[in-house]
């Protein structure tokens, strides 16, 4: 009788390759923040799918991190497109989560207290915004209706983790071939490939955001998620971190309006 044949070991990933890394990484970028600004102005609805326009961001996103992982003979997994290791990552989206909520929520609440009383910081707000925010005394936890539970899973998986993919995965992971990291920390590189795709992660969201000058804050979390994309080797802590994050700005503007 024969004998079985051994188990083999699974097929080493096909990592990045140097060359040209830092081209494509920016010629990609430029290509998508070009076509986003295009995107973004188409604003009409279809049901189950939403915001047209949106909705092609969000494929643009998955999509040109599968293609140009094609085009340079890689593999998407290498850009962090898996869940593994599943318990580091969801450890440090907990730790993250358990810290960002709190002191956040404590920010949110002093920033539009002060800039709401006051002259010289009154044009930070969102337009409206002062009007209908009531402070503390007023907060309530909002109606969990069907429109707030469909946003729950649409911020997981239509909005962070195509940019996740996109931004700490495909733009991040070249970069840091590029410019490895000269400092880590807790195995997070800390170095020029951070700070380029978390500006760029930034510059993204200026058309999205009409051009308002308060969409480059987005810089300061894209630096957090980059860390973790760079610790974790996976997208695991950076999307689910990214998603709480949108949805608890969410949660807070409809928690305080009168």
């Amino acid at each position: 009788m024969a004998e079985p044949p051994e188990p083999q070991p699974p097929a080493p990933l096909h990592l990045p390759y140097a060359h040209n890394a830092l081209r494509d990484a920016l010629v990609a970028w430029a290509v998508v923040e070009v076509l986003v600004a295009v995107l973004v102005h188409l604003k009409w609805n279809i049901e189950l799918v939403g915001e047209v326009g949106g909705a092609l961001v969000a494929l643009l996103f998955m999509y040109a991190p599968i293609y140009m992982a094609q085009r340079r003979a890689e593999d998407i997994e290498w850009y962090g497109f898996r869940l593994q290791p599943l318990g580091l990552g969801l450890v440090t989206a907990g730790v993250a989560i358990a810290v960002i909520v709190p002191l956040f929520a404590l920010g949110y609440m002093k920033f539009y207290d002060l800039a709401c009383k006051s002259d010289l910081l009154s044009a930070l707000p969102l337009k409206g915004m002062c009007e209908r925010y009531g402070g503390l005394s007023s907060m309530h936890w909002p109606k969990l209706d069907g429109e707030l539970l469909q946003f729950f899973p649409v911020q997981l998986i239509v909005v962070a983790l195509p940019e996740e993919l996109f931004f700490r995965g495909y733009l991040l992971g070249l970069l840091e071939v590029r410019f490895p990291p000269k400092r880590r920390v807790l195995g997070g590189g800390i170095g020029l490939a951070l700070l380029i795709s978390s500006l760029a992660f930034a510059l993204v969201h200026l058309p999205r955001d009409g051009g308002d000058p308060r969409a480059l804050l987005t810089f300061f979390p894209g630096l957090l998620f980059g860390w973790m994309k760079s610790s974790t080797k996976s997208l695991t802590a950076s999307t689910i971190t990214h998603a709480s994050c949108n949805i608890l700005v969410h949660m807070l503007d409809l928690a305080v309006r009168r």
